[in-house]
């Protein structure tokens, strides 16, 4: 697979015919923000088919300019997105800071991959998909908010990259920029709808200003720059195994029913004792066969890790739209391998995680951060880490440009960690499709016991 940048646009926020640029805008960062400040950005990938308008000729002539102009219609409302993430030697914390003719930039490609296989299901070499991402654009130790790239697939389909600082905005976030321009694409519009408006007001994140300092001084705790703790570059980028191959499994409505039932036979507590969400079943599922996978000592210490939205645990609630973060790491730890590793290692993790879920219900974030901070610091080396991101409820599959839904959607910055990526299945109310980045032996180990043990 080769890949050509033909080029890289300046896409500005549109503005009246009064106006040569926009506004300044200082957004400062909240507490849910400063958990991400120096962590690598999150990238996604969206696929489509084209019909009538995939050849060269239509793509740059009728495609390009739609999605050029509707993003920059798109950024007068998310105009954050526009901007930089700066650190003033006199603020205490950084800023999201949107300058007159700030722009996003947006890369232009074209492979000469096969759509199908690219944009599939199936096991792939996760440099391909990478490739189908923009990197961040870093300036003055100040770096972007958004990147974007367009990838032709000539006479097949194109695909759509998007690189965000995490400190930014959440998947919540990203999910509703997404289908807002989406929105504006298809139906030519310069509005949106009240559900994909954004709301900017950092007053509503009630949360304490010391929260914010610890959670600060936490984030930067293991990066071992004690000269430079503004710095807001990301860690070096460990450059990907060339054999790490990523997967796209699905757990239909009728898997999740089973393994409900399964778990509801196999515990020995109350269904009332128990959350069977779609989200825990699925996550503790696949755990279980990601820890059989790695094999290996039974004794090593694992932990879990999940984000928790916080928009319905705050006091006062925190709006759908909010613009930013408003999730937190939730971390299950002191357990061992051995805990998942046998035939109870399922019904083991549903129970662990339905505690975890249901006690956060009963702890406020002040608590919540306390526990997550020192159970994190005190993290033995060799630890296994599971993590999961994403969720079933963004609805991604109805970013609609105009070509109907996405072939496909794929969380690309799982490429680093044990971790799988979470969205609802394209064509099915009820099940989950999971994302997944290991080596290739790995793979096909996974793969085995996933598929093995829905059959069984």
């Amino acid at each position: 697979m080769s890949l050509k940048v033909t080029k890289i646009s300046r896409v500005k926020p549109a503005t009246n015919s009064s106006q040569d640029s926009v506004d300044s805008l200082v957004l400062p960062l909240t507490f849910f923000d400063l958990r991400w400040l120096r962590l690598h950005p999150t990238e996604r990938v969206l696929f489509y088919e084209l019909h009538a308008d995939s050849s060269r000729e239509s793509f740059h002539s009728v495609v390009l300019p739609k999605l050029e102009r509707s993003l920059s219609v798109v950024l007068c409302h998310y105009l954050p997105l526009v901007g930089r993430l700066t650190w003033d030697p006199q603020d205490p914390k950084p800023c999201i800071v949107v300058s007159p003719n700030d722009f996003v930039s947006l890369t232009v490609a074209e492979s000469d991959a096969d759509f199908s296989r690219v944009s599939g299901k199936g096991i792939l070499p996760q440099t391909e998909v990478r490739s189908l991402v923009p990197e961040l654009p870093f300036s003055c130790d100040s770096p972007s908010v958004l990147a974007l790239q367009v990838t032709l697939f000539p006479n097949q389909g194109l695909s759509i990259g998007i690189a965000a600082h995490h400190s930014g905005m959440d998947g919540k976030t990203m999910a509703r920029f997404i289908k807002s321009w989406a929105h504006v694409c298809k139906h030519g519009t310069i509005a949106l709808p009240v559900d994909l408006t954004p709301l900017f007001d950092r007053t509503i994140i009630n949360v304490s200003e010391s929260l914010e300092a610890k959670i600060l001084e936490f984030s930067l705790h293991f990066l071992g720059e004690k000269d430079s703790l503004r710095s807001l570059k990301p860690p070096p980028t460990v450059k990907p195994s060339l054999d790490l191959v990523r997967v796209t499994l699905e757990l239909t409505r009728k898997n999740i029913e089973k393994l409900r039932e399964r778990a509801k036979s196999e515990s020995t507590r109350s269904q009332l004792e128990l959350q069977l969400s779609t989200f825990v079943l699925a996550y503790a599922y696949l755990w279980s066969c990601l820890v059989k996978t790695r094999g290996g000592d039974v004794d090593r210490p694992v932990r879990v890790v999940y984000l928790a939205d916080f928009r319905n645990r705050l006091d006062p609630p925190v709006p759908e739209n909010y613009f930013g973060n408003c999730v937190f790491m939730i971390g299950c730890f002191g357990h061992k391998a051995k805990t998942f590793l046998g035939k109870d290692g399922f019904v083991n993790m549903v129970e662990i995680l339905s505690d975890s879920v249901k006690g956060i219900g009963s702890q406020d974030i002040e608590a919540l951060c306390e526990s997550y901070v020192e159970r994190t610091k005190s993290v033995k080396p060799g630890t296994q880490s599971g993590f999961i991101v994403g969720s079933n409820w963004f609805g991604l599959y109805g970013s609609d440009f105009g070509w109907g839904k996405p072939a496909n959607s794929a969380t690309v910055s799982i490429d680093g960690m044990e971790a799988f990526a979470m969205s609802e299945r394209k064509d099915e109310l009820g099940g989950v499709e999971v994302g997944l980045c290991l080596k290739k032996r790995e793979m096909d180990v996974f793969v085995s016991l996933f598929q093995n043990g829905l059959e069984n």
